[in-house]
């Protein structure tokens, strides 16, 4: 894996260091602290540790940099320790470089990224300025509890529902005037899988799909890129830029079987979008994919040594897209749609369709009314056989409704 800065090296380090955390099935701790020692040093030192299942020198061989420029000037080392606690049975890693590259430059970078994960610990300071210490601990979501057990597909969702309520992390907190509760979400998740029997794993991807409401009376609230819909890519647990199957796939889905009209795909200061034609303007819709690798070697902790279980325990390099993850892309995204129909049918209705459902009460009532007063007992009894009601039952006001709820299925 090719980084032209020091910046994507730092960020991929990082990711690394989630992974690590995630595949320890435990409750971990994740820090970046960035240290420069005094002004007339310009050397940041950068230090990224985490609990999770340690690391091994593997995970590091393929890492090439590219970077020309001055700024990113780095000697290429990376110190990596290791570290085992075996009264918890718990592992560890550091790993550290220097760089010359801008404190606040990177402190912004990560800062960025780090609102895209959970529970981690991001420290910064020059030691001979006082008072220039920056720590934030970024917390999962406040909004909706969920189990260390926890799949990766429930934390996806706790993840974007938090994105959504806070108006894509505009806000420290939920904003209460558009939801008053997160139940207001209409969520649908889809997750598909295939096996790689050359590398012995599993790639799965994961989609949820979010469709909110918001009032447009609240344009202070508004989301920055308007009705369009912003579709946030992750891979192998790392926020990084949509790949190019999977917009071949949001493209080939056929978006009309789920009543909406697709206006195409649009790139925004780097942001992935989708635009609609004929959506409502209350309606907004948010998109998350993310592609991981499942399945890793098989490890039994209680028997083996630091040693042995870092060297069993290897992160899948990245790898190339290919049109099965393509297929991938689209199985998940349709089972997101499928899953959002089935609990929010309504939610998937045009403009076109609410308007003509307007005039069902209208209409149930003047039916209503044909079958009540005509002097037919035949002609009634095979209406209300039609819509399941017995003749005793017939009272006025039953009949609109059962009518009126026949119109709305159609």
């Amino acid at each position: 894996m090719e980084f032209a800065s020091a910046q994507k090296l730092c960020l991929h380090l990082i990711s690394s260091a989630y992974q690590r955390c995630r595949l320890s099935e435990q409750i971990c701790t994740l820090a970046v602290i960035l240290t420069r020692s005094s002004s007339s040093h310009p050397s940041l030192r950068i230090s990224i540790s985490d609990t999770g299942i340690g690391s091994c020198l593997e995970e590091f061989q393929d890492l090439r940099f590219s970077s020309t420029n001055v700024a990113d000037n780095w000697d290429g080392m990376l110190s990596l320790k290791t570290t085992s606690k075996c009264s918890v049975v718990r592992y560890g890693s550091e790993i550290c470089l220097s760089s010359f590259v801008s404190l606040d430059l990177l402190l912004a970078d990560i800062h960025t990224f780090l609102q895209k994960n959970v529970a981690i610990q991001l420290v910064a300071e020059e030691s001979d300025v006082p008072e220039s210490r920056y720590e934030k601990v970024f917390v999962a979501n406040e909004c909706k509890k969920l189990p260390i057990s926890a799949s990766n597909l429930e934390l996806l969702k706790s993840g974007i529902e938090d994105y959504v309520l806070k108006h894509g992390n505009n806000l420290s907190n939920k904003c209460n005037s558009c939801f008053p509760a997160w139940e207001q979400l209409k969520v649908g998740s889809g997750i598909a899988c295939c096996t790689e029997n050359r590398l012995h794993t599993e790639l799965v991807m994961e989609a949820v799909i979010v469709i909110s409401n918001i009032s447009m009376q609240n344009t202070a609230c508004f989301r920055e890129y308007g009705n369009k819909t912003e579709v946030m890519y992750f891979k192998d647990f790392s926020p990084c830029t949509i790949s190019k199957s999977s917009m071949k796939a949001l493209q080939s889905i056929d978006w009309k079987t789920y009543g909406l009209n697709f206006g195409g795909i649009v790139e925004q200061d780097d942001i992935t979008l989708l635009e609609w034609e004929n959506l409502h303007t209350d309606t907004h819709i948010d998109i998350v994919l993310h592609s991981y690798h499942k399945q890793y070697p098989a490890r039994d902790r209680s028997f083996l040594s630091l040693s042995e279980t870092v060297n069993s325990t290897m992160i899948p390099a990245p790898r190339k897209m290919s049109p099965l993850d393509r297929n991938l892309a689209k199985r998940a995204v349709k089972l997101s749609l499928d899953d959002l129909k089935a609990n929010h049918s309504q939610a998937f209705l045009s403009s076109r369709a609410l308007q003509i459902r307007s005039y069902a009460p209208d209409l149930a009532k003047t039916i209503a009314g044909l079958i009540l007063s005509s002097s037919d007992l035949d002609f009634q009894g095979e209406c209300f056989s039609l819509l399941g009601l017995q003749s005793q039952e017939a009272a006025t006001e039953t009949v609109e409704n059962c009518i009126e709820k026949g119109l709305f299925q159609l």
